[in-house]
Formats: C-alpha cells, structure tokens, sequence
C-alpha cells in the first residue's frame, strides 16, 4: 500500500519592509521637489534696510527780513561809526552828518593817526585775529578775505570814533554848532549799509521773478562820501525772526509735503540749524517757506543764501529701482465695501446671475493694496470689469471699470510673490529711497524680489 506523500506549500508570513516604504516616500518627495524646483520662478532677493542716497539737496533760498531804511534828515559829509552788521541800541550812534564839512576834514585827519587807538580797541582787533588763526583750516582759505573785511571794518569803525572823540576835546563848539548833526539809530536793531529793493518783500507778496540773480542789483551805502536830505543812510533789520524762501521743482515737493520743520546747513559757514517749514505755490513753482528765529545777524549783509536740506533718513527704506514694477488695479468706492464672512476680511457684494437667472448679490473677500480718501485698490482676481457691486444697506450700485496704476514691488516673506505699494520719496539711477510706515506697503528686513519684471502676483519662489 502506497504511502500519502501529499506536500503542502509552506506560506511565509507577509512582513512589511519600513525601509522600502521610507525610501519610497523620499524617493517622491524629491522627484516632486525637483519638479517644484523647474517648474517655479527663481529669483534673487533683496532684504529692505534702512539707509540713504547721495542727491543735490543743495538750494539757494530768498532771505526775508523786517527791514527799515533810516533817511537822513541833513545834507552833508557823512561818516559811519559802526561796521557793517553790528547790532545796535536805540541811543547807539551810526553815523553823522557834516553840513559844511569842517569837522568832517577835522576827522578824516585824525583817523590817519592809527597809533592814537586805545588799548580796548587794539585788544578786540587782536583777539579776532587770534580767534581766527587758532580756527584756520586750509580748506577754508576764502575765510581769509572775509577776515580782511572785517578787520578793515573794525579798524575804521575804531578810528572814527577816536577821531571824533578827538576833534569833540580840541573843538568842543564846533561838534556842538548846527552844523554838525549826530542822529541816534532811534530803535534796536541790526544795522546793515546797502539797499537792494527787498526791503518790503514778505512771504505773502514776493514774486517769481526775483530768484534770478542775473537782475539782482545791490546798492553799497558806505560808498559815498556826502549825503543828501531824504537819501537812505542805512537799513536796520529790527526782528530776530526771519524767513528763507527755495524754490523747488514741483515733483520734489512731495518730499516735504508730510513734515513742519526741517534742519538746514549754511552752505557759507557751515552751521547747522532747524527750521520750520511751510509750502507755498506761486505761478506753477513751488516754493520752501523756512521759518529761522536765529543766524540772523550772521546773514544779514546776504539777500541769496545757499543751504542744504538735511533730510533725516533714519525712518526710511533703501531698495533698488530694479525691484521696481507698475501694475494696474481696479478702483472701488469705499463706501462699497464691508466686512462678511464672520469675520473681518473686507470685500462687496456682488450681483451674479442665479439658478432661477434672478440676480443674488454675494459677498467677494478682496484684497485691498492701496487706498485714497475715497477708493480703494483691488487686482482682478476675483472682480472682473463689468462687475456690478451693491452698496450695504441700499439699491445703489457700481459698475467695476475704473483702473490705476500703482508702482511697487513682490514682497517674498512667504515663498509667493505678493505685490506692495511704495511711496518712493526720491531716486537715483541705481536706489530709490522710500517712506516707511506707509499702509500696505513694505516693512524694514521685507524680502523682495530683486527683479520685479521677472515674477508675477503669487509666483512660487525659489532663491
């Protein structure tokens, strides 16, 4: 009899293998990275950082003052006993009037005696002479004339004096004849020796005409040596407070359209102060009114002054104009817009067509990327032209049509190109600088797209 050879196949248990598994999952993940990788937008990107570019905020203002011409009342020789841009008592004496010119030769001769100064005149001389060469810079040589001017105006205003209290102890009756006439300043002030026209221009009546300096005529007091009834002797200038008028290009004015003071260098002596700050136009010209309550005294002989803006760059961001686009946005009525949803996404409602072809109104989130008082900027993403939105609360409607464009650039923070409004302040070839703090716009250490032209709204990024 046969023995049962029947052989059952042995089953292996079914194990799962966890490397292949793994394997499998990193093998897709990087074949799906890889096609991330070409199939996305590649772009450099550039981190937003606070700085400044180098521009010409260099410009020559109009000086305006409250300035006074002192007329003389005789007729006669004259000589001046104060220098030019001094400041001066209302019993000051400036100067005196000779009518038949005896005690003026009398003076003219003494003043040749230079030896005869005292010992507080010749000390005021040697300290400003001190004071300048402990000062001096070869850089600024041109300081060497006006030292020279001033010494010269020091020297006679010194010996006039000493030549009138001269003649005044050897001819006592002459200086005191009727002839000799010694008029006193009459008010406080700053007395200056020259007339240009100016005197009665303010901020409120000037022109445009009178920034060309080609035309500007400056008349010198000093140079004469007689004086005839109702010819101006001097001006003073009997206010502290005065005014610089700059024009400017109309574009560059937008650079100061949000600030009330600003600080200034003069060009001339280098000095730093601040100034407020109003803007005024005149026929098509813009114009900087600064408002300065010191460095008068310095400048009064100037009608032209030059100075530089010192515009604070601290509160602004630095991009480069590559990064720069322009894109085109619908513009809608804020009074449109309301919060839905449950939530506080802004958006409208719009009017679409429904199942029964009856109009039903449905509320659209939109984002807004700008706003001015009374519209808002929204892309086409979800309206279209030809939209018809309805007004909360009412029957009125508006029909999306109206486009604007608006420059800025592809902020990249989140791995999508996402666009933000600039308010560009100024630029150069290379940098445009920006105002910070601006709603819907860009933040300092944003990352942008170094090459706006080359990504579009919600390209994925790769640096």
């Amino acid at each position: 009899m046969a023995k049962n050879k029947k052989i059952v196949r042995y089953r292996r248990p079914f194990h799962i293998n966890i490397g292949l598994i793994v394997f499998g999952i990193i093998f897709f993940y990087i074949m799906f990275y890889i096609y991330s990788y070409f199939t996305s937008v590649h772009i450099s990107a550039y981190e937003v950082v606070p700085g400044s570019i180098a521009m010409n905020n260099t410009y020559t203002g109009l000086a305006l003052r409250q300035e006074e011409t002192v007329l003389s009342e005789y007729t006669g020789t004259i000589n001046y006993y104060v220098k030019d841009a001094s400041r001066v008592g209302a019993h000051s004496l400036i100067y005196s009037v000779d009518s038949d010119g005896t005690i003026a030769r009398q003076i003219a001769a003494a003043s040749e005696d230079v030896s005869s100064l005292d010992k507080e005149s010749l000390d005021k001389i040697q300290n400003r002479i001190s004071s300048y060469t402990g000062s001096y810079s070869s850089d600024e040589f041109y300081e060497v004339y006006t030292l020279k001017t001033d010494l010269n105006a020091e020297l006679s205003e010194a010996i006039n004096l000493q030549a009138l209290s001269s003649v005044r102890d050897t001819s006592t009756a002459a200086v005191s004849s009727s002839d000799f006439h010694t008029p006193n300043a009459g008010k406080p002030g700053v007395v200056v020796y020259y007339t240009d026209g100016f005197e009665t221009v303010t901020t409120e009546n000037f022109t445009v005409d009178m920034f060309d300096e080609s035309t500007y005529k400056k008349v010198n007091l000093k140079d004469r040596d007689s004086i005839s009834t109702g010819d101006t002797v001097c001006k003073l200038i009997t206010d502290e407070n005065w005014n610089l008028v700059i024009p400017v290009e109309n574009d560059t004015v937008k650079n100061f359209e949000n600030a009330s003071t600003i600080r200034i260098r003069f060009k001339k002596d280098g000095t730093v102060t601040r100034a407020s700050l109003t803007i005024q136009k005149k026929e098509d010209t813009s114009f900087l009114i600064l408002g300065l309550s010191d460095s008068m005294i310095r400048f009064a002989t100037d009608r032209f002054i030059e100075v530089e803006l010192l515009m604070d760059e601290e509160s602004r961001l630095k991009i480069p104009n590559s990064a720069i686009v322009t894109k085109n946005f619908f513009t809608i009525p804020m009074e449109y817009f309301q919060k839905g949803n449950n939530s506080n996404d802004m958006g409208v409602m719009v009017r679409k067509t429904g199942k029964n072809e009856e109009n039903e109104a449905e509320f659209v989130a939109l984002n807004i990327y700008f706003s001015t008082e009374t519209n808002y900027y929204v892309d086409g993403d979800k309206v279209k032209d030809g939209d018809i939105i309805q007004k909360p609360d009412s029957l009125e409607t508006y029909t999306v049509h109206d486009v604007a464009e608006l420059s800025g650039v592809y902020c990249i923070n989140k791995g999508y190109a996402v666009f933000r409004h600039i308010d560009v302040i100024y630029e150069n070839e290379e940098y445009s600088i920006l105002r910070s703090g601006t709603d819907y716009g860009i933040s300092l250490y944003d990352h942008i797209a170094l090459d706006g032209s080359a990504i579009t709204e919600n390209d994925l990024i790769h640096e």
